[in-house]
């Protein structure tokens, strides 16, 4: 049995609550993030929510795994960069430029 053979017993019901749950948590903090002026994070966890929604298209029969699980992994990887950029602008943001030693 191979490892992780289990997950064949949880039904699709099951899967469908777990990316809606994950769904929903992506939406919110989109929400809250661009209402509070952070578009980074906010494109970041709305691209999030929509890898989400691609995720269930195959357990809804509506797509195929790998069709799905490409589109949802590209997303995510977008969303990923997101994150990282709208760090990266917190950090080395207007702020930061020109503070250093001897300035």
């Amino acid at each position: 049995m191979p490892f992780g053979d289990f997950v064949n017993q949880i039904p699709p019901i099951g899967f469908l609550a777990i990316h809606f749950v994950a769904f929903a948590l992506g939406g919110y903090f989109a929400s809250r993030a661009f209402g509070a002026g952070l578009s980074g994070l906010g494109w970041g966890f709305a691209l999030f929510a929509l890898a989400e929604i691609s995720y269930m298209t195959y357990h809804l029969d509506w797509t195929t795994f790998l069709f799905a699980h490409t589109i949802s992994e590209v997303l995510d990887l977008l969303a990923i960069i997101g994150f990282f950029v709208a760090a990266v602008s917190r950090v080395t943001g207007p702020a930061a430029v020109g503070s250093g030693p001897g300035r």
